[in-house]
């Protein structure tokens, strides 16, 4: 051990070695006096000398030093109580940090986003090089805040971070400051930043990733009279001072935030410069990326490379998070197991992927006249989605309960995209009311099984006319910032979104009315097999004479 490192394990232990050290010194005069005392008694002449000589002073040594101990015992034992255990100890943290090169992930293991990894880079050779920076005038960043959906990789990047800038570190949640009590979140806040500044002096560097921060770093409002927006204000307050206030002395310390709610959700102080000064998008994998993370989680499992084809699954997985294809990995290693086969084929992750994407199937059983609806609904939105979303594969159509679900088509996108124009949302509607018209137009009746259609279908025909001026009226302007929109107003846009809605009906009816034997055979088929895949789908269609647009 150095002499830093000595100085540092003095500084955190001071009172524990000084208590220390005074029960042995009391110990040793405890036996010394005693065998004093004995000397004492051995050499005296009469009974009475023996006793004054001897017993007296032993006595009064012992009664005093027992005093002495007993009132360090109780001093320590209550400082243990209160500031360990006790009510105090809400306001401490009890995170230990990790060592980077004990985390072990490295940018190989971090793969895919190729961008947000040249930027935490960037942030890498900043940490670890302080000096150049500081010969130009420059100052450290003080934090990096990571945005995206979840299962996107922002905690592993961090991870990577901290392991390629071997610093100490230390991880929390944004929850984990708050509680019921006023000034116990800034009470955590305090504790965390005080173990990473000893840590930094240490160590030359602390690394602090706080996950789902927007816990914490939400904007501050007026509190209601509860208590619970004061401890959110005391709480994020406190974090802005720590992370730059007025210091004696400049720590290397970064604070790594991750959040997968918008920006704009977050308080403004905390996204200022000099705060959370480097924003990096962490966002959904590209085809390329994809292919990467199935070579990746593939080489830790025994597979069949003649049957897994990693390009294609790149192409069927669109949309799919990284998180989202460890786990079809992992579930195609159980299904394998189960089935009791040397290595995963594509068969198996066929089955993961419909398991994770459609659920567990059911032991429901249907009456006839309940799958013949279920297949009439089904054959609804595979018809529309085949024939009127260019962007979307009809996939698998199933009426096998899984799920909340008496049945599912399944309709992956079929490449990347990142923007919705309005045929696009236009086409989202018209595949959820598919399963609507198709039951009105064989039973003149509908189910309750439209409930989560209509859902979706209301949710974007209200974004269009409300949000992005896409109504019949032409009104323009995101209306839901607005707290006093008239009820005129409300009226016009409630209007554009039933006309939205009943345009988009209209169309779909039009096309399964003239689609009927289609719809019928597509329904037969259902009720015959439960399930239709992929092939069968197509070739039911081209034997109608289908193809899409």
């Amino acid at each position: 051990m150095n002499w830093k490192k000595f100085k540092f394990y003095v500084k955190l232990n001071w009172v524990k070695a000084l208590l220390t050290l005074t029960l042995a010194g009391l110990a040793i005069s405890l036996a010394y006096f005693i065998v004093i005392g004995i000397r004492a008694w051995n050499e005296s002449e009469s009974y009475l000398r023996q006793s004054q000589l001897a017993m007296v002073p032993l006595q009064l040594y012992l009664q005093i030093i027992m005093a002495i101990i007993f009132g360090f015992v109780y001093t320590y034992l209550m400082y243990w109580l209160y500031f360990k255990r006790g009510a105090q100890s809400f306001a401490q943290t009890q995170k230990k940090s990790v060592a980077g090169k004990d985390i072990g992930i490295t940018w190989n293991d971090v793969i895919g986003m190729d961008e947000a990894k040249q930027e935490a880079l960037e942030v890498v050779n900043l940490i670890t090089d302080r000096a150049s920076l500081q010969r130009i005038g420059g100052k450290i960043l003080r934090g990096i805040l990571m945005l995206g959906p979840p299962g996107c990789g922002k905690t592993y990047l961090a991870k990577a971070i901290a392991t390629e800038a071997k610093l100490p570190f230390i991880s929390m949640s944004g929850s984990e400051f708050v509680e019921m009590f006023v000034g116990v979140g800034a009470g955590r806040v305090r504790s965390l930043f005080k173990k990473a500044q000893q840590l930094a002096e240490l160590e030359g560097g602390c690394i602090i990733f706080i996950d789902e921060i927007d816990a914490i770093g939400a904007q501050r409002s007026m509190d209601r009279g509860f208590g619970g927006t004061t401890e959110h204000n005391t709480t994020l307050n406190q974090l802005l001072v720590e992370m730059d206030g007025l210091k004696d002395k400049d720590h290397n310390i970064i604070i790594i935030g991750a959040t997968n709610a918008p920006e704009t959700y977050l308080d403004p102080a905390i996204l200022r410069p000099g705060r959370f000064d480097r924003k990096i998008i962490v966002d959904m994998p590209n085809l390329e990326d994809r292919q990467k993370l199935f070579a990746y989680y593939l080489k830790t499992v025994k597979y069949d490379p003649a049957d897994v084809k990693i390009d294609r699954l790149a192409r069927i997985t669109v949309g799919q998070s990284p998180a989202d294809i460890s786990n079809i990995v992992r579930e195609a290693a159980l299904i394998t197991v189960r089935n009791e086969h040397e290595s995963i084929s594509m068969k198996e992750i066929d089955e993961a992927r419909e398991r994770i994407a459609l659920g567990i199937k059911r032991r429901v059983k249907l009456s006839d006249k309940e799958k013949w609806q279920t297949a009439y609904h089904e054959a609804g939105h595979a018809i529309i989605t085949y024939l009127l979303a260019p962007t979307q594969d009809v996939f698998k159509i199933t009426i096998t309960p899984r799920g909340p679900t008496g049945g599912a088509t399944w309709t992956p996108e079929r490449e990347d995209t990142f923007i919705k124009d309005s045929n696009k949302m236009l086409s989202q509607i018209k595949i959820c009311l598919g399963s609507y018209a198709a039951e009105k137009i064989k039973y003149n009746a509908t189910t309750n099984g439209v409930f989560s259609d209509f859902s979706t279908a209301m949710h974007y025909a209200h974004q269009m006319a409300w949000n992005i001026g896409m109504g019949k009226s032409g009104m323009l302007g995101n209306w839901e910032i607005l707290n006093n929109v008239s009820e005129t107003m409300k009226a016009r846009l409630d209007a554009d979104v039933q006309d939205i809605l009943k345009t988009c009906l209209d169309e779909v009816s039009q096309l399964l009315k003239k689609e009927e034997p289609l719809l019928d055979r597509l329904a037969k088929e259902l009720v015959e097999k439960n399930e239709l895949n992929f092939d069968e789908i197509e070739a039911i269609f081209k034997e109608f004479g289908k193809n899409r647009p």
